[in-house]
């Protein structure tokens, strides 16, 4: 495979990570995004980590292109049309009312206005079968009306095309007649789900995304051209953990919404592999926001249902993501006050430009990053990742300005944006541990990001954990995952049928040809791969009841395989909501089949090992380190390069890495495993 190179961008920095097989090489680098033109970010990257375009056989690349066009709304001018009678489904949306007695509430806005929806005569019954054929003279009519209109992009959603997709099929070649220059998306190529309201709302959102992101990959396509005309393999990281071709990711751009974040998952499972863990917490605290996420078991945590812009009031999408919470606390988060003189700290961000005061690049608001400065967890001088000259000065001047409005001096203001922000970002985690009913106690943390290793100490104090491991090479990790990563197709095809009376060999006979069309689809997309497997699934719920869970499925070989698989879905639904029904009948509602196909993954070499204390060369001084309840301590500080394994650090003491910092507080244990990893053990060294 040569040389493989993985491209994150966040909203603040944008990571590379190559890797070569042969030498096991790992280099890194990290720039300042540029919102303005992502790929000269993207550039810079590349040039900071001294890799060429010539020397790279794959590049995979995961961005935030698609989430941050749905959320600012900066997508194209879409049209959608659906079934005649249907019309007003996408605006009608869900009967929802989250919170009962506020009266600011409003429902989702649709990505398609009502004047944009045309309606086309046809209509499959939800067993699949032809009601009313298509009126191709009727579709044809509409695809004009479309042309006219002067969209960019149109999509398609028919009633119950989930079961059959012939009808969206000929609209989609009728419109690609009568529109060439209009990107078209079809609900059934990205969704085999029920739910009429989900399916069109995916769909439309992957209109509305479609000619950006398209346009975006032909440009990074042209830009990492060699003078002979070829180019490295280019691929996509998917919101579902797993990678995908670049003409895959042009038809179904909706795959990326989380594709970052994704990253860190698997970055997260293969470390797991490694120290013998079978379950954890991902957190991941970058520049913009923090993101937590459980594993369980090793495989990959699905979410049953993803909003963007949240429950309440944001738009269903119906494709395959991992359940990652994220709330919008991270390094660059502002901190203001609102009417009442109370302090918050984000979602409001100083993002790349300008970032935060410290930058020097013409912020003036305080930020996390700047109370961290102030506090002496990062220096008041010295250089950070893409040539940054940190300026002490001007974050104590910004939180200063913060302290004087509440009465505080700058520590006491500096010190409280911190608690703010950890008390903001252990919630995330509590979203998906505590409210699930998982004790987050139970899991070791891991934290990655630019700004986590520092900050998860007083995290997992807020939460009492006391396990934390800190992986090699944090702040680029999630770009680091992403060359763990395989290809990955999945499919989720709706056929409800209940248990009893449920004929295995149908089942068997299903599900193998969902696998075969996985398998296909990968085939397709032209990457190699060096073999494939098949994960099998079902989404369960009890006869009568609305919402499904999803279980994996037992071997269906030996006649037991719905008892055993109804005992799974009891067992599943007992730890999901405290209860189960043994003796009431259950249906499966979804069958899901995801094809991976392995790819290499870089091989992590192990470490010198050192005696128990640290030799003095990884000790490269100290500095004044205010602690709350603690007051400003001098704590040695730390080269993480220079670390051997088996060291021990008692904290407080502070650990510096070219690209991230950890913060040992008073009181905490961190030992170095024979892979570089930090494992922390909070209040352990008391």
């Amino acid at each position: 495979m040569g040389r493989r190179v993985a491209v994150d961008i966040g909203g603040t920095f944008t990571d590379v990570v190559s890797y070569v097989h042969e030498s096991r090489e790992i280099t890194l680098g990290k720039t300042l995004s540029t919102p303005d033109d992502l790929i000269q970010g993207i550039l810079s990257g590349l040039s900071l980590s001294g890799t060429g375009i010539d020397q790279t056989g794959m590049l995979i690349h995961g961005s935030t292109v698609v989430i941050n066009a749905l959320i600012e709304r900066h997508g194209a001018r879409t049209a959608l049309v659906t079934t005649e009678g249907f019309r007003d489904v996408y605006e009608i949306g869900r009967i929802n009312r989250p919170d009962a007695f506020n009266l600011s509430f409003r429902k989702h806005r649709p990505l398609v206005p009502r004047e944009l929806v045309w309606e086309a005569p046809e209509r499959i019954t939800a067993q699949g079968t032809v009601r009313s054929p298509l009126d191709e003279s009727a579709a044809r009519a509409v695809a004009r009306e479309v042309r006219e209109s002067g969209v960019e992009a149109v999509a398609v959603a028919f009633l119950h095309s989930y079961r059959e997709p012939a009808h969206e099929q000929r609209m989609a070649e009728i419109l690609g007649e009568e529109c060439p220059d209009v990107y078209v998306s079809i609900s059934s190529d990205i969704s085999r789900e029920y739910r009429e309201f989900e399916r069109t709302s995916t769909v439309a959102a992957n209109a509305f995304v479609g000619p950006r992101v398209s346009r975006y990959l032909s440009r990074l396509d042209d830009a990492l051209r060699r003078p002979d005309g070829s180019a490295p393999v280019l691929t996509i990281m998917q919101s579902n953990g797993g990678l995908c071709d670049v003409g895959t990711a042009r038809r179904q751009p909706i795959q990326m919404m989380e594709s970052g974040p994704a990253g860190g998952v698997v970055g997260t499972i293969d470390v797991c592999r490694t120290l013998g863990y079978d379950q954890a917490i991902a957190f991941d605290m970058g520049g913009t926001t923090a993101k937590a996420s459980v594993i369980r078991n090793l495989t990959f945590p699905q979410a049953s249902d993803y909003f963007v812009g949240g429950y309440a009031e944001g738009l269903p999408m119906r494709v395959p993501v991992l359940d990652i919470v994220e709330v919008g606390t991270g390094g660059g988060s502002i901190a203001w006050l609102d009417e009442a003189a109370a302090i918050h700290v984000g979602p409001r961000s100083a993002g790349a430009a300008p970032g935060p005061a410290c930058y020097g690049r013409g912020g003036t608001q305080p930020t996390v990053t700047d109370a961290s400065v102030v506090l002496g967890y990062l220096p008041a001088q010295g250089q950070l990742s893409g040539g940054l000259q940190l300026d002490g000065a001007a974050a104590h001047e910004a939180v200063a300005a913060v302290a004087a409005t509440l009465g505080l001096d700058t520590i006491e203001a500096a010190a409280g944006i911190l608690a703010i922000a950890a008390a903001s970002m252990a919630n995330a985690v509590r979203a998906v541990t505590t409210e699930r009913g998982l004790d987050p106690r139970d899991f070791a943390l891991f934290a990655y990001g630019g700004n986590g290793p520092l900050h998860i100490s007083l995290i997992a104090r807020e939460l009492g954990v006391r396990r934390v491991v800190i992986p090699p090479y944090p702040a680029v990790f999630s770009a680091l995952g992403m060359l763990m990563a395989d290809l990955r197709h999945d499919v989720v095809f709706t056929d409800i049928r209940r248990l009893d009376g449920l004929d295995e060999g149908h089942l068997e006979s299903k599900l193998r040809e969902l696998e075969q069309a996985c398998h296909t689809k990968l085939l397709d997309g032209g990457v190699e791969f060096r073999e494939v497997s098949f994960v099998r699934a079902a989404d369960m719920r009890y006869v009568g009841q609305e919402h499904a869970v999803t279980v994996t499925l037992p071997p269906l070989t030996d006649g037991s395989a719905i008892a055993a698989l109804k005992a799974r879905f009891d067992d599943e639904h007992r730890e999901r909501f405290g209860h189960s029904a043994p003796d009431e009948p259950a249906e499966i509602v979804s069958l899901r089949v995801s094809a991976v196909g392995a790819l290499p993954r870089p091989e992590l070499t192990k470490i010198a090992t050192g005696f128990t204390e640290p030799e003095g060369a990884a000790r490269t001084g100290e500095r004044d380190v205010v602690f709350p309840g603690h007051g400003a301590l001098r704590t040695p500080v730390f080269q993480r390069s220079g670390l051997l394994a088996d060291n021990q650090l008692t904290g407080p003491a502070v650990i510096e890495e070219g690209t991230a910092t950890t913060l040992l507080r008073p009181g905490d244990l961190a030992e170095v495993d024979g892979y570089g990893n930090l494992l922390l053990t909070i209040g352990g060294g008391q």
